[in-house]
Formats: C-alpha cells, structure tokens, sequence
C-alpha cells in the first residue's frame, strides 16, 4: 500500500490540485471539513486515516517532534516552509514520497522540503 497524503490549511490549494492532475491521493484538512480543528486533532486524525501530513505550519513540526520525543505515534509529517520551496518544487517532492516510499516508513518520522 502506497503513501497517502494529508495536507494542512496552510498548503496553498495548487498543491493539491497538480498532486491530483498526478494521480496522487491527497486529501486536504479543508475537503475532509477539519479545517477549524488543533493542530493536535489534525495529527491524531491523519494517523488514524494512515496519512501523512504535509505542512507549512512550523507549529505542527513542533508538535510532530514533541510526539517523537513522548514516543506518541503519528503517520508521519513532511514540512516545508513556506518560503523556501515553490509550488513545483514541493508538487515534485511529495509525488516522489507517494510514489517511490511505503506508508510504513513514513511511521513517526519527520522529513523536510524540498529536498
């Protein structure tokens, strides 16, 4: 089983769109109406759902890597600042993550992007 994607409020919405135009399986916190919910909530709910969460929200790699430090687990969390990657730039990284990485690797770690 593939790697599938959760993305925060704070991801611009052409992310999502050209990760769909690749036939990547992205959700947003938007689409699945979990817009209005914690950061804490946000994390819980893509571990449950087996997604990893990309963000440009610095506070959630605080929170994914507090979870580490707990032993708290989490499906993973790939974070990108918001200005140090384009739109492309990130499109390009998580469709790599989707389509050449399993789910089970992702499982409690943190990457950043771009690459």
């Amino acid at each position: 089983m593939g790697v599938a994607l959760y993305l925060d409020v704070h991801v611009p919405g052409a992310i999502a769109e050209q990760l769909r135009r690749r036939q990547v399986d992205v959700l947003t916190a938007i689409a699945d109406g979990w817009q209005q919910r914690s950061d804490e909530d946000l994390l819980q709910h893509a571990f449950e759902m087996r997604r990893v969460l990309f963000t440009q929200d610095i506070r959630f790699r605080a929170l994914a890597e507090e979870w580490q430090r707990n032993g708290r687990p989490f499906a993973g969390l790939l974070f990108g600042h918001q200005l140090r990657g384009t739109i492309g730039q990130y499109v390009e990284d998580l469709e790599l993550v989707v389509k050449a990485s399993e789910a089970d690797e992702w499982m409690n770690r943190i990457e950043y992007l771009p690459f």
